[in-house]
């Protein structure tokens, strides 16, 4: 059973971790942001500054196959096994593709918890370096610090065998919006979104090297996707604000 402090209601912005952590700060907040750098919410941003719309879902097996077929969609290939030209979760191959206009964007981690947040959250939305300015003056245009609550999800990743391993490249990610927030008048802070808030000030001014430094930013340069990295650098390069209608990413 969920300890009910662990859902961090005294306050108005909250941060967390993963599918638990959505379960905890997202139910009863007024936002949920999910936060995955690299790669599924940079990639989503990509998509729709290219006029495609996100679909995500849980991960890529036989069930994604018939979801993208129900919802006339592409299916992003494996990034790992994919043959030249297939679209991926890599954000390269999104901003390289032809246009297409419904592509399904499995992931075990952001995009799982965006399929999962789709039924249990009023309001989603997907956020990354690219375009967390745009996801936070949103916020403020249209709700008001004083009564609205937003809980960042920070996805992380996994290790083998399946359990969280916290990313530190998310916790920028979410510090990144809340940062916004704070210096529009956003004050109420839980102690853990302080510190992610913290955490990105830290380095703001460095992006690029320090995702090139960390464990997931090493770990696609190894395996080939330097570009993918450089892209989830481009900070707020994107006015995208993807939001979560329908099990659909759209623009807000």
């Amino acid at each position: 059973m969920l300890d009910p402090s662990h859902q961090q209601r005294p306050y108005r912005l909250r941060f967390e971790w993963g599918m638990a952590g959505a379960e905890a700060v997202a139910r009863d907040s007024d936002i949920a942001i999910v936060v995955d750098v690299l790669s599924f919410t940079t990639t989503v941003g990509v998509a729709l500054d290219a006029g495609t719309v996100v679909l995500p879902y849980g991960w890529n097996d036989e069930s994604a196959a018939l979801y993208a077929h129900e919802h006339d969609a592409v299916l992003a290939a494996g990034r790992t096994n994919a043959r030249p030209g297939d679209i991926t979760l890599s954000a390269r191959s999104v901003r390289d593709a032809s246009s297409i206009s419904r592509l399904v964007l499995p992931s075990p981690n952001g995009s799982a918890i965006s399929h999962h947040l789709a039924s249990t959250a009023s309001t989603v939305l997907a956020s990354s370096f690219r375009n967390a300015s745009a996801v936070a003056s949103w916020i403020n245009d249209n709700h008001n610090a004083e009564s609205t609550t937003v809980a960042l999800i920070a996805a992380g990743e996994q290790w083998p065998g399946g359990t969280l391993r916290p990313a530190i490249e998310d916790l920028w990610g979410a510090g990144a919006v809340l940062s916004h927030l704070h210096r529009s008048g956003w004050t109420d802070l839980s102690p853990e979104a302080e510190v992610a808030r913290h955490s990105y000030e830290q380095v703001a001014g460095d992006i690029l090297e320090q995702l090139r430094a960390c464990a997931s930013g090493r770990g696609l340069i190894g395996k080939g996707f330097p570009d993918d990295v450089m892209i989830a650098a481009e900070l707020d390069q994107s006015q995208s604000v993807p939001i979560l209608r329908e099990r659909q990413f759209i623009l807000a």
